[in-house]
Parts: structure tokens; C-alpha cells; sequence
């Protein structure tokens, strides 16, 4: 194995562009990601800059994280306004070839699950057993309001700080 050249930290949080700023923060936090991070309107020529979108759209951010918890892990929310890119149709159901699912650990599922449909879940079929050869756990895909898919899995949020690798 070859070492890079330069470093990089874990995943500090998951970009998500939204229809509606609002509801999708309501479902976020359902979901337990209840502390802003940051929250405001970005800088137009970073935004046109950064994301190759007209000078004159704006963007409405808000980057939700766990109370308490350290920053990174976190779900930013972003609500372009004005001249945006054109949307992606509509995504439901099962996940599609180069889709891309949020994670994470949830429990008890049934009630994560009951939040994420409270708040506005557009798909959210029951939970199932998911067998692997190390572990058993149940598991669910399901889909926020704006179609982005969520992966949630019965296991205790606090071993996400573990940094043991799980054994086969």
C-alpha cells in the first residue's frame, strides 16, 4: 500500500441541494441532527465560482450536525435561488447505478424510520434483517423529501467514534 502525498480528513459532511431549505431542514432534524453549524446566504460570486452556476444565483445554506458532536459528519443543505442548475428528475424507490447514499447509525431503527416518515420521507419501505459474514443488523433505504437516498442502520450512533475496522 502506498501512502499519498498529501492528507486528508474523513468525510466532513455530505452536500445536499434542495428544493425547499426548510422542510428539508425539519426532516434532518426529525432525523436527529439537531445543532446548526452554520447557517446564512453564501457570497454570490463564490457560489457562481465554486459551483459553475449564472453570477446572479443565490444560495441559502444551512449545515446541520449532532449536538455536541465534533464537526464533521454533518449534512449541509443548500436552496439555490434564481438561475440554478436544471434539477434531477425526481428519484424514488430503490437506488439507481452511481447514486450516492447518506449513512447512518440509528437505534432503535423503528423510531428513526417513524421520524423520517413524520417529516416528510418520500419513500420508506419497513426495515429488513441484512446478513453479512460478520454481522447481522437490520437496515433500511429510504428516501428524504427531495429523493436523496438514506441508508439507516440499527447500531448505536456512538460506534461511529470507534476506529477499529469491523473483522470479517
Amino acid at each position: 500500500m502506498t501512502t499519498p502525498a498529501h492528507a486528508i480528513s474523513s468525510l466532513i459532511r455530505a452536500a445536499v441541494f434542495v428544493r425547499d431549505l426548510d422542510r428539508s431542514s425539519a426532516f434532518y432534524r426529525a432525523l436527529g441532527f439537531d445543532a446548526v453549524y452554520f447557517e446564512g446566504e453564501l457570497d454570490q460570486a463564490s457560489t457562481a465560482a465554486a459551483l459553475h452556476t449564472p453570477s446572479t444565483t443565490t444560495a441559502r445554506c444551512r449545515i446541520l450536525k449532532n449536538a455536541g458532536a465534533p464537526n464533521f459528519g454533518m449534512v449541509g443543505l443548500f436552496e439555490l435561488q434564481g438561475p440554478a442548475p436544471e434539477p434531477l428528475p425526481f428519484a424514488s424507490g430503490p437506488p439507481r447505478l452511481g447514486e450516492t447514499a447518506l449513512v447512518f447509525y440509528a437505534k432503535p431503527i423503528e423510531a428513526a424510520i417513524a421520524a423520517a416518515r413524520a417529516a416528510g420521507a418520500s419513500w420508506s419501505p419497513e426495515a429488513s434483517l441484512f446478513v453479512m459474514p460478520h454481522r447481522q443488523q437490520k437496515e433500511v433505504c429510504l428516501r428524504d423529501p427531495d429523493g436523496a437516498l438514506i441508508n439507516l442502520i440499527e447500531r448505536d450512533p456512538a460506534e461511529q467514534n470507534s476506529a477499529q475496522p469491523v473483522a470479517a
